[in-house]
């Protein structure tokens, strides 16, 4: 198949500025192309990063883009300009165009918005009726999923299909659980509806010789709260075990980090906010304990008491229930190192190999699909 992946206008491919989508299909597509299909990855120009490269294999091509602003409507602006110059360079005999841009479904020329996989990976606000006309509309949860289909006509149903994330990286060491470190991590946007405050109360009421890291951008620019927000984060904090690294965007210190954390907590309490999770599945590969609050897009690959645990972060308790799961594997060695085994098993449910491969599989199923009632209605 000939791919083109159209990425955001926003954030650079390689993902040197961080992005969960950015960092999704840079390792995908990689894969594509060693399964033998021709891919394009088109994104945002940066400086020191060349507007035409190969990257094992897949060719890419980096046009204009924007620095993330803090209006919506702006945004959704500069999203349209973005793909306006995108769209001039798709060629027209792709098989397949991935896409997280809001616009391009749209303004793609009817054969192209036919072969428009649409990466859904935020809960959507009323767009999904104009996508109608796409090929697929990929959910990255069963939750984003069914939020999809709620703005659908029940024929629509169909093109909805949940894959999920993959890790964005392969080849990992074994983990040897005795030389993990007495340490809590978290690492996401430092922003109010990450529930950083519940984990600063609940980490404070904790005994025990602990560190927490909190790992993440804070700037309005990154998706973060701003810098009043983290003095604010700060000064709860005070005189406690609490690292502000800021954003770590070397991929191999952030690994270093997963490697000697025990714990990886991630309260968020964003209803509608959180749609898959991945900084929660990239330290359960790391061998990391996950503890998350109760939302719904968690539940694809965690499951409390086999491969984690998880609080109900909307109890009026929630301080004290986060503080209790810390406590009880701070507690238990034998459960700590049970449930890191379990966690480490997304390594292959969740490879960017086998999820490639379903991709894959699911694009040339839709594609016949596709054909065929073509044919039918011909």
């Amino acid at each position: 198949m000939k791919i083109i992946i159209l990425q955001g206008a926003f954030l650079p491919v390689p993902p040197t500025l961080g992005g969960a989508v950015e960092k999704m299909w840079f390792a995908l597509g990689k894969n594509f192309a060693k399964q033998g299909h021709e891919v394009k990855h088109i994104s945002r120009s940066y400086p020191d990063l060349k507007e035409e490269e190969i990257i094992d294999g897949v060719k890419h091509k980096r046009i204009p883009g924007y620095t993330i602003p803090s209006s919506g409507i702006y945004l959704k602006w500069l999203d349209l300009l973005y793909t306006i110059r995108a769209r001039k360079i798709i060629p027209i005999d792709c098989d397949i165009v991935i896409t997280n841009t809001f616009w391009a479904p749209i303004l793609l020329s009817s054969r192209l918005r036919r072969r428009c996989v649409v990466d859904v990976a935020r809960i959507p606000k009323g767009q999904m009726k104009w996508y109608k006309k796409s090929l697929m509309l990929r959910a990255n949860s069963a939750f984003v999923a069914s939020a999809i289909k709620q703005e659908l006509p029940d024929r629509n149903h169909e093109q909805v299909i949940m894959i999920p994330n993959p890790l964005p990286f392969d080849n990992l060491i074994d983990i040897d659980q005795s030389r993990k470190k007495n340490i809590l991590l978290y690492t996401g946007r430092v922003h109010p509806e990450k529930g950083l405050e519940i984990l600063i109360n609940a980490f404070k009421a904790l005994k025990g010789n602990w560190k927490l890291k909190i790992v993440g951008p804070w700037e309005i620019s990154a998706g973060g709260g701003g810098l009043m927000y983290l003095q604010r984060l700060k000064q709860l904090a005070a005189d406690t075990q609490v690292e502000f690294t800021g954003p770590v965007f070397n991929t191999n210190k952030l690994h270093l980090m997963y490697q000697e954390a025990s714990v990886f907590i991630y309260p968020s309490v964003a209803e509608k906010g959180e749609t898959f999770g991945l900084a929660p599945l990239e330290a359960m590969a790391w061998g990391c304990v996950p503890i998350v609050s109760n939302l719904e897009c968690f539940k694809d690959f965690i499951k409390d008491g086999i491969n984690g645990l998880v609080f109900d972060h909307r109890n009026s308790k929630a301080v004290e229930l986060l503080e209790n799961s810390i406590a009880r594997l701070q507690n238990d060695d034998s459960l700590m190192s049970k449930l890191s085994r379990e966690a480490l098993k997304v390594r292959d449910s969740h490879s960017t190999f086998n999820i490639s491969l379903l991709f894959l599989e699911t694009f040339s199923q839709m594609i016949n699909k596709k054909k065929l009632s073509f044919h039918k209605s011909s």
